[in-house]
């Protein structure tokens, strides 16, 4: 048995490579699946930015994808998702349509323009570039890739906003199989430890802790500032077989994970997006409804622990404290 590194990578067929740039509190992150997984994805966040997620339904012809890419820079980081193809098609790996292979990448993007560098987003050399340092070791976690100019608590604005960021954790069956997942956190609202019931960063009080997400709603003005600096973005994944429509199924359960540690989540200025890859061989015998169940529930599991790490790795960026370097209230 591999090491365990607690994090997607521990999926067979799984590798991870960001690009991070601190100063302009920007990333992407990209898991690699070379030999094609197959996808799905939910999204359920009112206010999307993604690529190529409609071919993900399970009435569309392609089955398997090579590359699921996070990215930063609101709509303009989707342009990192064109240096992963050219770094696969470098490679020889696509879809063959027998005059050419087409590398099948999809992506979907968080808002960090109000961070750091409006102007400086992840583009296509910088997708490449972390295509290009993908591995099957430890996923740097915290301000890294796509997590790194992410802001948690942004409800009454970035002054009172604590440090988001990247987490990833992974989970196994009895029988063997893993799940894991990666998250990009960028929440409007407040991050929960569901074990204790206990908010563990979000919207900064006055002299420390936090205020409530749902109080801070519930006496907002009408006109108020609309949000903008949200969405949080997750990939699950699995060597389980999965059909599209199971994935898709567990794609569905594995938003619980969020909304367990994330309130409110799902918000119209959200983005909310979760893709899930099964990287079974082709031709593996489909899980039976007792294995899709048990990935669903630890897959929501992971995306829960991935979120609390990834605020519990995160630092102080350009004035926005990490709750660790928050008092307790």
């Amino acid at each position: 048995m591999s090491e365990r590194h607690d994090d997607i990578t521990d999926v067979p067929g799984v590798e991870v490579g960001q690009w991070t740039d601190a100063e302009a509190a920007t990333g992407c992150t990209v898991v690699l699946v070379r030999a094609g997984a197959v996808a799905a994805v939910d999204q359920r966040g009112g206010a999307p930015g993604s690529r190529e997620t409609d071919l993900l339904a399970p009435a569309n012809t392609v089955e398997r994808v090579h590359a699921v890419v996070l990215a930063g820079g609101s709509a303009f980081g989707l342009d990192a998702a064109g240096g992963v193809m050219r770094w696969l098609e470098e490679r020889g790996i696509g879809f063959d349509t027998s005059v050419a292979k087409v590398p099948i990448v999809t992506s979907a993007i968080l808002f960090d323009l109000a961070l750091g560098s409006a102007t400086r987003r992840p583009g296509a050399e910088d997708g490449y570039a972390a295509a290009d340092v993908a591995t099957t070791g430890p996923v740097a976690q915290g301000n890294a890739g796509a997590g790194t100019g992410a802001m948690v608590g942004t409800l009454m604005g970035r002054l009172r906003a604590t440090k988001g960021g990247l987490g990833s954790a992974s989970e196994r069956l009895a029988n063997g199989t893993i799940v894991g997942a990666v998250v990009a956190l960028n929440a409007a609202g407040e991050i929960v430890d569901p074990e204790s019931g206990r908010t563990v960063a979000g919207i900064r009080g006055d002299v420390g802790g936090f205020l409530s997400a749902i109080e801070a709603l519930r006496a907002m003005a009408p006109g108020a500032t609309p949000l903008r600096e949200n969405t949080t973005l997750t990939c699950v994944a699995t060597d389980a077989a999965l059909t599209r429509g199971q994935a898709l199924r567990v794609a569905m359960v594995a938003h619980a994970g969020l909304a367990r540690t994330v309130r409110p989540t799902h918000l119209p200025v959200d983005g909310d997006t979760l893709f899930v890859l099964s990287t079974a061989a082709p031709g593996a015998p489909p899980s039976d409804v007792r294995a899709v169940m048990a990935v669903g529930a630890l897959a929501a599991l992971a995306v829960e622990r991935a979120v609390l790490k990834a605020v519990r790795a995160a630092a102080g960026l350009h004035g926005v404290p990490a709750a660790s370097e928050w008092p307790a209230g």
